[in-house]
C-alpha cells in the first residue's frame, strides 16, 4: 500500500532505538524525510546510518525546554510530529519521590507539549499535518507498580484529545497510540527486574511476566516495535484523514473494555 508520504517531513523524538527507530525507519521507507532526536551523538549517528538517506538527526534532550528550543531552531517546521520520547520504571508508590514524579512528567508529557506548541501552528497555517503521541495501555490500565508512569500516559491522552479540538475543519489530525508491552531497548532489564528468577532464559521470564503481571493480555507475548510502527505510519499518512482525536489501542487486548 502506498501511504502517500513522499515529500512529507517528519520528526520522531526518541528515535534512536525501539519503537521510535522502527517508526522513523518505516516513515523513511515510505518516502518521508525524517529527523530523529537523541541525546547521544554516537547513537544518533548509528540510527541515521541504519535508516539511510532519508534520515537526519539533531542532538537535543527534548525533555527539557532548552532541548526543545534547539530542535525548533534546527527544524522550524514539519508535516509530521511523532511524540515518542518516554521513560518508565517500576517503583512502589511510597518510594516515588517528588523528583521522580516531576522527571517522569517532564520527559513523557512536557516534551510532547512543547514540541506540539512549536509545530502545530504551522500545520494549521499550511492546512495539513499529523501529530501522534505514543502513549501506553498503562494510561488506561494503571499498573500498581508504575503509577507515576501511568499518570503521564493518561495525561498524554488528554493533551492529544484537547489538541485535536483545535484542528476542527482542517486537514490536521492529532491522535494517540497505546502500545502494550513492546520489545525495545531496556525491556530485558525491566523484565528481569520483575522475574522470580532473573537469570532464567528470556522466554521463561516473558511467559512469567504475562502470566503474573499482564494476565489480561489476549496476545500473551511481547509486541514487536514494527507492529506499532506500522500503525503509526498509517496514522501519519493522508490515508488516515478521518481519524482525529482518537486513542488507538495496539496493546494486545490488555485493556478489557470496548470503548
Amino acid at each position: 500500500m502506498d501511504l502517500q508520504l513522499n515529500g512529507k517531513t517528519a520528526i520522531v523524538t526518541g528515535g534512536t532505538a525501539g519503537i521510535g527507530l522502527a517508526i522513523a525507519q518505516t516513515l523513511a521507507n515510505e518516502g518521508a524525510a525524517v529527523t530523529l532526536t537523541g541525546r547521544n551523538r554516537a547513537k544518533l549517528d548509528a540510527a541515521i546510518a541504519e535508516i539511510g538517506g532519508n534520515a537526519t538527526g539533531v542532538v537535543a534532550d527534548v525533555a527539557t525546554a532548552e532541548g526543545a528550543a534547539i530542535l525548533a531552531e534546527a527544524v522550524p517546521a514539519t508535516d509530521i510530529l511523532i511524540n515518542n520520547l518516554g521513560i518508565y520504571e517500576s517503583k512502589s508508590f511510597g518510594d516515588i519521590s517528588d523528583a521522580d514524579w516531576t522527571g517522569m512528567f517532564e520527559t513523557n508529557v512536557m516534551s510532547g507539549v512543547r514540541l506540539s506548541r512549536t509545530y502545530l501552528p504551522g500545520m494549521l497555517a499550511r492546512n495539513w499535518g499529523r501529530v501522534i503521541f505514543i502513549s501506553s495501555e498503562s494510561g488506561l490500565a494503571i499498573p500498581e507498580d508504575m503509577i507515576h508512569y501511568g499518570m503521564t500516559k493518561t495525561a498524554q491522552l488528554s493533551v492529544a484529545r484537547g489538541m485535536a479540538q483545535l484542528t476542527r475543519g482542517t486537514k490536521v489530525t492529532v491522535n494517540s497510540i497505546l502500545p502494550g508491552p513492546t520489545r525495545a531497548e531496556g525491556i530485558e532489564t525491566f523484565l528481569r527486574s520483575q522475574a522470580s528468577d532473573p537469570q532464567a532464559p528470556m522466554a521463561e521470564i516473558e511467559a512469567e511476566f504475562f502470566a503474573k503481571s499482564r494476565a489480561a493480555s489476549i496476545l500473551q507475548r511481547m509486541i514487536e516495535a514494527q507492529e506499532i510502527a506500522n500503525l503509526a505510519a498509517y496514522l501519519a499518512s493522508p490515508l488516515s484523514a478521518a481519524t482525529n482525536g482518537a486513542a488507538i489501542r495496539a496493546e494486545g487486548g490488555l485493556v478489557n473494555t470496548i470503548a
